[in-house]
């Protein structure tokens, strides 16, 4: 399928929230601000963005805190899922790459917020690596509450 055919569609954890894009995602880029590893919980976010009309919300609206002077995220009021980063004023909104349906399809190509990379997520690549299965143990049906990767 071609980047302009494809459903670039997204959400929350719990599926209160959906999005769908109009026009294929770009400038995708990793995040290892403060401010990002804050909002994600994570040592890093990931984003790609499209213009603002060009982001539909489907189900519901994401909650909006402005998390500096310039900038507000956007996150799941009901689960907490970030979903968008804006600079306020712009025309632009990016979307958290790992809220799409499909996030492989988009791939980073820009690394900002360096100053604050963790000394450790260099290592990360290198470290061994494991099913999630294995976490639990065979025959362990986790149970997932999460909203497939498709609108319902």
């Amino acid at each position: 399928m071609s980047a302009e055919a494809q459903a670039w569609t997204g959400g929350c954890q719990c599926g209160a929230v959906r999005y769908r894009l109009t026009v294929a995602p770009t400038g995708a880029n990793v995040c290892h601000c403060r401010m990002c590893q804050k909002a994600g919980g994570g040592p890093f976010m990931v984003f790609a963005g499209v213009p603002l009309d060009h982001l539909v919300w489907t189900r519901g609206a994401p909650k909006a805190f402005a998390s500096s002077a310039v900038a507000e995220r956007g996150f799941c009021a009901d689960c907490g899922t970030p979903l968008t980063y804006r600079i306020v004023g712009r025309d632009r909104i990016s979307i958290t790459l790992g809220s799409l349906d499909s996030p492989s399809d988009v791939a980073p190509k820009a690394l900002y917020g360096a100053e604050s990379k963790l000394a450790w997520a260099d290592a990360v690549p290198a470290l061994p690596r494991h099913d999630i299965a294995n976490l639990f143990g065979p025959g362990v049906d986790v149970g997932s509450r999460q909203h497939p990767d498709h609108d319902t």
